[in-house]
Order: C-alpha cells, then structure tokens, then sequence
C-alpha cells in the first residue's frame, strides 16, 4: 500500500491568498471545495447584506451546512441537527435585516 503524500496548494478565496495541505490524491476534491467556497462567498458578498469578511465566512458556512444537510438522507438524530442550522440562518437572516437598517 503506497504512503499518501501530503501537498501544499496555494488558494484564493475572495481575494486572498491561503496555502493549505491535502494528501494528494484529494488535491481535486479540495481545489472544487475552495471554489465553490470561493462562489458562495462571492454570492454572499454581492447581494450586499452581508459586511464584513468574517460575516460573509460565517453565512457561507451556514448555508453550504444547511444545503448539505437537506441534502442527504435524513437520519433519526439529524432532525434536531437540521432544525438547529434553519434556527441559526433565521436567527443571522433577523440580524443582518437589523443592520441594514443601520446604514
């Protein structure tokens, strides 16, 4: 059984630049994961309802979760799960919906 090696790629992601080590034979998984990170946040960003770099990280998050979860199959633990992420995009949604009014 061959060792797996880790590599290091450099990413981009709104902009900035992230070196980030994967064995090798994830290179691919991780490049698609880094630009639909890199799409989502760009979405998030552009709807102009979301300020602030860490905010946009944090809703992308929670809505690449959320469609995951809605995603795949549900199991008998995950319905608390899945009602906890729509409470925490509800509770961010009201937040956000506040601070606009701020500016």
């Amino acid at each position: 059984m061959a060792a797996n090696n880790n590599v290091s790629l450099d990413v981009t992601i709104m902009g900035r630049e992230f070196r980030v080590a994967c064995p090798d034979d994830e290179r691919e998984g991780l490049l698609q994961a880094v630009t639909h990170l890199d799409r989502k946040m760009r979405e998030i960003r552009d709807s102009g309802k979301v300020i602030g770099l860490e905010r946009i990280a944090i809703m992308a998050a929670l809505n690449i979760t959320h469609d995951y979860l809605a995603a795949r199959p549900m199991q008998p633990d995950d319905r608390q799960d899945r009602e906890h992420v729509e409470r925490l995009v509800g509770l961010l949604d009201q937040a956000l919906a506040q601070q606009d009014n701020l500016f």
